[in-house]
């Protein structure tokens, strides 16, 4: 009979090989917590290459989720618990472990030559190098195998079904309910009823190995966290996203029609999109970025709202686009899905280094509007966001997401008022705007709004609207072509007064003392680290203040006051400091930088330990 064990939080990583299910696990386990009410945020971490070499570092694919009774902020420092498929997978992760942490160890694997892939001349299971650690050796295949004897499959099937009792095992230890993976599996595999009753017994087989085998005496407990009440999912920043544009376009009133090509990791937006067929989405699988984009500006010319979905390699294929859209001045949405660069860099892992690009990386005076997603729900947001502005103001926006965003996953919780939502109106020009010498009406396609400087959207084929697109400078109001200096210079300072004059909320400060002497600034997916960062600060007395930008271009009104109110700023950023060479020019503050380019987003004691270090300096302490 185990004991049970109340615990306030647990981080659990799941490691093996690329095709050894750890995604799949690792995402059943999550989706088992969230139905138990508690907060979570993960991490998953795999291989660029589809099949990666079998049994050697760089093949590892891990999975890690934190969850807890309380606000989770980041997928955890490190894990608590980690289930090492193969010597690969402990070898990869074990400088990650605390001491005195938990190693489940699928010992099948431990053989000479899979030990040997990876540098290993003695097996660690067997001396005393892991004595550091809670190690729970277990026979994870051959007890698989065994739990499916009966079971008219090869020997390499019922191998597949062992991350299925490696989540049974886990499930019995955090006390998880194993009905949601049954569902799941049995939609998986309605099809393969084989396969589905051995994925199944699997499951059982791991559950009741927890219950039954000594070595495992003790459950473990997590309650819910406290939520606001409402119906909530568990959702990834890709899902997000897709549906944020997805509510967008119908608040507008229009059809969405996206142009992409697969790059990772913002493919499954793509797929995401592709199945929201029936609520008004068209998706086109073009044959290269510049087609994907050409493809989305052709959809917003034509009055749908277009929409095209990206990695930074993409990014820079469509920049001349994007351009295009600027002098057409056309509502478009580029999500940028950032990764680690440059050119395929590390297709799987996150970065935030695409920033000046995304700001500047386009010929001439080229101004768009930027945001960026700051976790996977914000990205639901952040979406609604993007298609506002580009409507109201006819321009391209530009949506930095990353890697992390984009894969990782937290509790949702749905709109339950879709009026509540950020308002997305569009009026189409009906009628002529102007009259020609002759005093004929006729249509000036770039006579503005008053407020916004938006241009008149007129559809083709209105009567009487006909007017002249591309990408050769347009005049002032007529639309006609113009190489006229004067022209040329208005147009230009119109542009990008219209970016500038977007309205954008202040940013809010965080600061409970109300005398902190540091603020922490940060963007996009730093924001769960850094608030994880001060939260620990602050746990040991210090004073720090924090603030989060979602707009970048324009920037909030009165980011230079706040800058300017504190002794010293100090800006994380996964990139070696683009936000903060923009912030010092524009505002002659001395930003201090603190970057990492390492493929892993920041973590909270990270930045607990920056701040310490800073406020050291502030106070006269050696730094």
């Amino acid at each position: 009979m185990s004991n049970l064990k109340q615990i306030n939080s647990v981080v659990v990583r799941f490691a093996g090989d690329s095709g050894d299910g750890m995604q799949l696990t690792g995402d059943r386990f999550t989706s088992d917590s969230a139905v138990l009410g508690n907060d979570l945020s993960t991490l998953p971490n795999f291989p660029a290459e589809i099949r990666a070499p079998q049994g050697t570092l760089p093949g590892v694919s891990s999975f890690q989720v934190h969850f807890a009774d309380h606000s989770v902020l980041t997928p955890g420092d490190a894990p608590d618990v980690l289930v090492a498929m193969n010597p690969a997978a402990l070898k990869a992760n074990l400088g990650d472990l605390p001491r005195g942490s938990t190693i489940i160890v699928n010992t099948d694997e431990f053989t000479k030559r899979n030990l040997s892939k990876v540098g290993y001349t003695d097996n660690p299971l067997d001396d005393d190098s892991l004595d550091a650690w809670q190690v729970h050796p277990v026979p994870l295949t051959s007890i698989t195998v065994e739990a499916l004897a009966d079971f008219d499959l090869g020997r390499k099937d019922k191998e597949r079904a062992k991350n299925m009792f490696a989540l049974g095992l886990l499930s019995w230890m955090y006390t998880r309910t194993l009905d949601g993976t049954r569902a799941f599996l049995a939609t998986k595999f309605a099809d393969q009823p084989d396969i589905l009753e051995a994925n199944l017994a699997a499951l059982r087989a791991g559950h009741a190995y927890g219950e039954t085998t000594e070595a495992f005496s003790v459950q473990y407990a997590v309650a819910p966290a406290p939520m606001e009440a409402g119906t909530y999912r568990n959702i990834t920043g890709n899902v997000a996203l897709a549906y944020g544009l997805t509510t967008a376009a119908h608040r507008a009133k229009l059809p969405l029609v996206l142009g992409s090509y697969p790059i990772t990791p913002a493919s499954d937006l793509l797929h995401n999109l592709s199945r929201l067929k029936h609520f008004g989405v068209t998706t086109i699988q073009a044959e290269d970025e510049i087609a994907a984009i050409g493809t989305a500006l052709g959809a917003s010319f034509g009055g749908s709202i277009g929409v095209t979905t990206t990695s930074g390699p993409g990014l820079a294929l469509k920049s001349e686009t994007i351009g295009l859209g600027v002098s057409l001045e056309l509502p478009l949405v580029i999500i940028d899905v950032q990764r680690g660069g440059p050119s395929t860099g590390l297709p799987t892992k996150t970065e935030q280094a695409d920033l000046l690009q995304a700001m500047f990386g386009r010929n001439g005076e080229s101004p768009v509007a930027v945001i960026a997603a700051n976790s996977p729900s914000d990205c639901f947001d952040a979406a609604v966001e993007a298609v506002q502005i580009a409507t109201t103001y006819r321009t391209p926006v530009i949506l930095l997401s990353d890697g992390y965003l984009a894969n990782g996953s937290q509790p949702w919780r749905l709109p339950t008022d879709i009026d509540h939502l950020p308002s997305v109106s569009v009026e189409f020009a009906t009628e002529p705007n102007a009259t020609d010498a002759k005093g004929n009406p006729t249509f000036h396609p770039y006579v503005r709004d008053e407020q916004t400087l938006a241009r008149p959207w007129a559809v083709p084929g209105t009567p009487g609207l006909e007017h002249r697109v591309g990408g050769i400078e347009k005049a002032d109001g007529t639309g006609d072509i113009s190489y006229d200096p004067a022209n040329h210079d208005h147009m230009v300072r119109t542009r990008q007064a219209k970016i500038d004059g977007i309205t954008v909320p202040d940013i809010e400060v965080d600061d409970p003392s109300d005398d902190a002497k540091l603020l922490v600034l940060g963007w996009g997916s730093t924001y769960g680290p850094i608030a994880a960062g001060a939260r620990l600060a602050r746990a040991t007395g210090a004073k720090v203040a924090r603030a989060h930008l979602r707009n970048l271009a324009p920037l909030p009104a009165n980011l230079g006051d706040v800058l300017r109110r504190y002794e010293r700023v100090v800006l994380p950023e996964m990139n070696l400091g683009q936000l903060a060479l923009l912030l010092r020019g524009k505002y002659l503050v001395d930003i201090q930088s603190h970057t990492a380019v390492r493929g892993l987003p920041f973590t909270g004691a990270e930045i607990a330990a920056v701040i310490g270090e800073h406020l050291d300096v502030l106070e006269g302490s050696p730094s």
